[in-house]
């Protein structure tokens, strides 16, 4: 899963072509690293529609702050620059995938 920091994020996020779904992480995160073959799945299904990145929030405390994430995993879905879908907590493939129909 690549990781976009906070250097990064303008290019990487709010500059894609493609939607992109980034999960805000940390390393002590139990929930976090069950989504990551959730994340993996989500990304090979759906990656001409969608990218997906992780951005860690330890590491990443501006953009972290900038989308007033509190809790991990925080899912959001960024389409022409904008935040258009925010999801909190670890969800089954199926769920997110249903969750995210709507932005695709």
């Amino acid at each position: 899963m690549p990781e976009v920091t906070d250097a990064e994020f303008g290019d990487e996020v709010l500059g894609s072509e493609l939607p992109v779904l980034v999960e805000f992480t940390a390393d002590w995160c139990p929930p976090c690293r069950q989504m990551a073959p959730v994340l993996s799945a989500v990304a090979e299904e759906e990656g001409e529609r969608l990218r997906v990145v992780q951005l860690n929030v330890d590491r990443n405390p501006a953009t972290t702050n900038a989308y007033k994430v509190l809790s991990m995993p925080t899912f959001m879905v960024f389409r022409g620059g904008e935040p258009v879908k925010s999801m909190v907590g670890s969800r089954p493939k199926r769920r997110l995938l249903a969750e995210l129909a709507d932005v695709l």
